[in-house]
């Protein structure tokens, strides 16, 4: 069960509700249904959604999925997830509700808060032994948040690529957010990170693109920057609380990298659906 914020817990937290389809709908691909021999009319995409949205929350195998549900089999959600990623539907519903949060004055673009963790599993594309956790093999998600916590970029790496690498993939990753007159928001006004990220070139990039960095010295401890750097592990706990996230079972990393992007939308939501009433 998950708390819905109005003093009560949902205990079908993948059922897709109305405003949130009414946004994913104008997003998703129509799909062509043969004139001759059109075969077996296709599966409703809204219970689609929610046959994916649970292997999402309960983490269970995609041919685990009950069949009494009504969603369909786990490889028609699979195919649809595959799809939809590849069509960009997730991306699209991200920065959807990016600029919605913004137009809300939901979104805090003063500072943004950038860390990683790991999520671990051998065998798979993006993994790689880990060079602090005794040569444990994984992937790592590493996200960046605004200063209320909330997801404007995940992205999805070996867990052998070193923090200090990846400040500037983190800065590409961002989108511009829509949602109030003039130009789209793209860059924070402040950069905080933990000291892995500590490097003379993420300091000198960062000052190139105008953006104040506050990164921990390597090996500093009490750097003062924990009260403002807890919203990106409280952002992280968010997406791992999603089971699927907690450990990574897809061979494909854009399946995974998909799962990602759809959490991160669903936080979004959740953050959004209190200024909606």
């Amino acid at each position: 069960m998950r708390w819905s914020g109005v003093g009560k817990c949902d205990p079908q937290p993948w059922v897709v509700d109305d405003g949130l389809w009414a946004r994913i709908a104008p997003l998703l691909p129509v799909r062509q249904r043969r004139y001759r021999y059109p075969g077996r009319k296709a599966m409703d995409d809204r219970q689609v959604l929610c046959g994916i949205l649970f292997v999402l929350y309960t983490g269970i195998r995609w041919e685990w999925l009950p069949a009494e549900l009504g969603y369909g089999s786990g490889m028609t959600c699979w195919r649809r997830l595959r799809d939809w990623n590849e069509a960009g539907v997730w991306q699209s519903l991200h920065e959807l509700l990016l600029a919605e949060l913004r137009a809300a004055d939901r979104l805090d673009l003063s500072r943004a808060v950038i860390d990683s963790s790991r999520s671990g599993h051998e065998g798979r594309p993006k993994t790689g032994r880990s060079p602090v956790d005794r040569g444990r093999p994984g992937s790592k998600h590493r996200v960046i948040c605004d200063a209320n916590g909330v997801p404007l970029a995940v992205r999805l790496t070996g867990g052998n690529f070193n923090d200090m690498r990846e400040l500037a993939p983190m800065l590409e990753a961002l989108p511009p957010i829509r949602g109030k007159v003039g130009r789209p928001a793209s860059l924070p006004s402040e950069v905080y990170a933990d000291g892995g990220y500590d490097s003379r070139a993420n300091r000198a990039l960062l000052r190139a693109r105008k953006i104040r960095h506050r990164i921990a010295r390597r090996n500093q401890h009490n750097s003062g920057l924990g009260t403002k750097r807890w919203v990106v592990e409280q952002t992280i706990a968010l997406l791992h609380w999603f089971r699927r996230l907690r450990i990574r079972w897809e061979i494909r990393d854009d399946i995974h990298e998909a799962f990602l992007k759809l959490a991160c939308s669903l936080i979004c939501w959740r953050r959004l659906r209190p200024a909606l009433r």
